[in-house]
């Protein structure tokens, strides 16, 4: 073992030995084929014979060295790239030592080197170089894991990625990695071998883990379908079994593979589902050089739709958000990956007319994606009087000036929350949906070709600003304990791409009043979503991180609605976007009790501001709140 350390601690070797090194294998490699070449009848060679030709030979063989620089490369990490290059150093050496044959039959010169000789002493001299660089290289390799516990490794994908991630390990001194096998769905390559390592059927990963006594799984391949990646995990997952995948490709592409570019898969990819197909030419169409505003800027999905806006050729892409430095950020970003796109920002609350009225005049957008809002439940039960004034008087700022400065499109961006809700953030953008769509059906009843109004409503976002996943990691990456209000507590998730895209798509497509809702896949209990993304970061749970219940948080729901129940909404031409039935509501009617409500929110008295959404929303009833109680004085009225 002390000499695996001593081995491992050696630098590299100088240019001149390892030149040295290839003049000693080339001679004892002359040696054996000049023996071969005389049937090892040593008594028939004439010494001076012998020396003419193992001069010529070795020679040669030092020009050719020299020439093709064969010393630069590093002994232990030789690869198939070093065996091309001794492969053209040989043929060079070939090429010389006929040459000089040619010049010796020119000039006559007896007893020159015979064709057969050169022939037998360029095969020894490839697989001499091969072999004693591979041995140098194979030693290194197991030397540097001698004293190290090994993690059997298993290859996802056994195209190129597959493959660097091999040499990857293999040119990492510091690595523990072996990699055992490597699993594929291509029924060509399945049990054949690479470098050695055998290629098992994808199917066969159970079978497999038991086999090689599997510690880890490299994906290793950017094609995977996102449910075939799903159930790789989950029998990853069941068998404890690390899981690991690589950076996208552009990455990779711009240089080489590195081990540190290895990381822990992450929940997203356990979530994500396929890519959604979009009518790209309609929405191009309707987009291409539109002014377009979109409020909420800085935060998770205004950002992501000022991103993917990018790509349908508008004349300006107007950010609005209140936070500085996030929104700067944003622009940076947004110009560094659409040169040739116009972007503005612009500063300012949606809360202040006065600053909004400006933007609309200055720009005058064609479409409006209505993104800005508060969205934290616990917060908003804490400060209903914010969250009224920007949920509601914000949305219907933008909405009033849209109609003013005839923007063709209003899309808001509202949340599964508004169904039935239970809390005040829920109840704020209900409100807000109610006005945006009495206000289309008024100018549709005066015959007015303005502004057409759409809603859209999703769930929780993976990843999102304050979300529950960034919330989960941070606490993991602390130790824990990770905090999950139930056990019982379920929510449906979609990423953030995704939801943008079908908000994108359901804004092309409505023509005013409908509320889309997104169909969010299968709802995932939060506590099961906690011991996944704990075992994902190499942990167990409850054992090296605790999971701890904190009880509900006021107005929050065990279960969000089923925003895809068939009872309650209509299809469209796109499988993933519906339309909610919802009640249609009077304009005159809902702009009176938004008046109310105005006046109320001035008065700074919570508990009024509350009972005044309930009488805007009578299906907003509180959950694990101190609102609770207004919903018992009016059941107790209406008994």
């Amino acid at each position: 073992m002390k000499l695996f350390r001593v081995i491992n601690h050696v630098k590299i070797v100088p240019r001149w030995i390892i030149f040295s090194l290839d003049l000693f294998v080339a001679a004892v490699t002359f040696l054996t084929a000049f023996a071969l070449f005389h049937n090892f009848q040593f008594y028939t060679i004439s010494p001076n014979e012998f020396a003419t030709q193992f001069l010529l030979c070795i020679g040669a063989t030092a020009i050719s060295f020299s020439i093709f620089r064969l010393y630069s490369g590093i002994v232990r990490y030789t690869s198939a790239a070093d065996s091309i290059r001794i492969l053209s150093t040989i043929l060079f050496t070939i090429i010389i030592l006929f040459a000089l044959k040619l010049f010796g039959l020119a000039f006559r010169a007896p007893k020159f080197i015979d064709s057969r000789l050169i022939i037998i002493y360029s095969l020894f001299l490839f697989a001499g170089l091969i072999t004693y660089r591979t041995s140098i290289k194979i030693f290194f390799q197991y030397s540097k894991t001698a004293r190290k516990i090994k993690k059997n490794t298993l290859v996802f994908g056994a195209g190129e990625l597959g493959i660097a991630v091999k040499r990857t390990f293999d040119h990492d001194l510091t690595s523990n990695k072996i990699i055992v096998g490597y699993l594929d769905d291509n029924s060509s390559k399945i049990g054949k071998s690479i470098d050695g390592v055998k290629i098992f059927g994808s199917e066969e990963l159970t079978k497999v883990i038991y086999k090689c006594a599997v510690d880890e799984l490299i994906i290793a391949t950017p094609s995977i379908p996102p449910d075939k990646k799903s159930e790789i995990i989950e029998v990853c997952l069941e068998h404890n079994v690390s899981v690991l995948t690589l950076p996208p490709i552009k990455k990779i592409m711009n240089g080489d593979l590195t081990v540190n570019q290895i990381k822990n898969v992450r929940i997203e990819d356990l979530l994500d589902r396929s890519t959604i197909k979009l009518e790209n030419e309609a929405v191009l169409e309707q987009l291409r050089g539109k002014r377009i505003l979109v409020t909420g800027a800085a935060g998770s999905i205004g950002s992501e739709i000022a991103k993917q806006l990018g790509q349908y050729s508008p004349q300006m892409i107007i950010l609005c958000d209140q936070a500085e430095s996030p929104l700067h950020n944003l622009q940076l970003d947004l110009q560094e990956n659409f040169k040739d796109q116009l972007f503005h920002t612009f500063i300012a609350d949606v809360k202040s007319r006065e600053r909004m009225k400006i933007l609309f005049e200055t720009f005058r957008p064609h479409v409006v994606y209505h993104a800005a809002a508060y969205k934290h439940v616990p917060m908003m039960e804490n400060h209903p009087i914010e969250g009224v004034k920007t949920n509601i008087f914000g949305t219907m700022n933008l909405a009033n000036l849209a109609v003013d400065f005839n923007v063709q499109k209003f899309v808001f961006v509202s949340t599964d929350k508004a169904v039935n809700p239970t809390n005040v953030m829920g109840a704020t953008k209900r409100i807000a949906e109610i006005y945006v769509q009495s206000l289309n059906t008024k100018i549709n009843k005066e015959n007015k070709t303005g502004t057409k109004f759409i809603t859209t409503r999703f769930g929780n976002v993976l990843g999102s600003n304050g979300s529950v996943i960034p919330r989960f990691r941070e606490q993991i990456e602390k130790g824990g304990p990770v905090t999950v209000t139930h056990p019982e507590i379920t929510r449906y998730f979609m990423t953030i791409p995704e939801a943008c895209q079908l908000v994108i798509e359901a804004g092309s497509m409505g023509e005013g009043g409908e509320i889309f809702v997104f169909d969010m896949g299968k709802s995932v209990k939060i506590v099961d979503l906690a011991q996944k993304m704990i075992k994902l970061s190499g942990y167990i749970p409850n054992q090296d991180i605790e999971i701890k219940f904190t009880g509900l948080r006021p107005g929050e729901k065990l279960y969000e609605e089923l925003l895809n129940d068939l009872e309650n909404t209509l299809p469209t031409h796109h499988q993933k976007i519906m339309i909610a039935k919802v009640r249609d509501n009077d304009f005159e009617t809902i702009s009176n009790q938004l008046e109310k409500l105005l006046e109320i929110t001035a008065s700074q008295h919570n508990t009024n501001i509350v009972r005044q959404m309930k009488v805007i929303v009578p299906e907003f009833k509180s959950q694990n709140s101190e609102y609770e109680l207004l919903d018992k004085h009016r059941e107790v009225r209406t008994s």
